[in-house]
């Protein structure tokens, strides 16, 4: 009985051989295929707050630009336009990223950046780069004793 009971077991174990291995590579690829997601993922959103942030700086950086010769009247705070451009678009160059900036109402300066990040691991499934973008906005006001005039 003992031996027929090996005999038998000796033939599953001859039969099953490799379907370890198989199992082993498809388990293997997917953990690869999720922390590759986790990774890659995570570096987007790491780029894309990075985006986020220069646009903020570009921002506040072209907002600075004040139209000088109503602020020292003492008259309505204006944006000089053309100065704020060029302000904000210096910032980004120097920070490395690519964008454009457009003053809208007068007083607003709206700052939008594009950058990319390029894969670590999900370039294996095709997903070699992500576009991710970042968007800010400043506005320039005059306020006397915290409210806003």
């Amino acid at each position: 009985m003992i031996s027929q009971l090996c005999r038998l077991l000796a033939g599953r174990t001859r039969d099953e051989r490799g379907s370890i291995s198989v199992w082993f590579a498809t388990a293997s690829f997917a953990m690869i295929i999720l922390v590759g997601m986790a990774v890659d993922l995570g570096g987007k959103v790491h780029t894309q707050q990075q985006a986020r942030s220069a646009a903020a700086q570009a921002a506040r950086t072209g907002a600075q630009e004040v139209q000088g010769s109503t602020a020292v009247r003492g008259e309505d705070l204006r944006v000089d336009i053309n100065a704020a451009k060029a302000a904000a678009m210096d910032y980004l160059h120097a920070a490395g990223v690519e964008g454009n900036a457009r003053v809208v109402d007068g007083d607003t300066l709206i700052v939008t950046t594009t950058d990319t990040y390029t894969s670590k691991f999900l370039g294996i499934i095709g997903l070699d780069t992500m576009q991710v973008t970042g968007e800010a906005s400043a506005r320039l006001i005059r306020a006397e004793g915290g409210i806003e005039r």
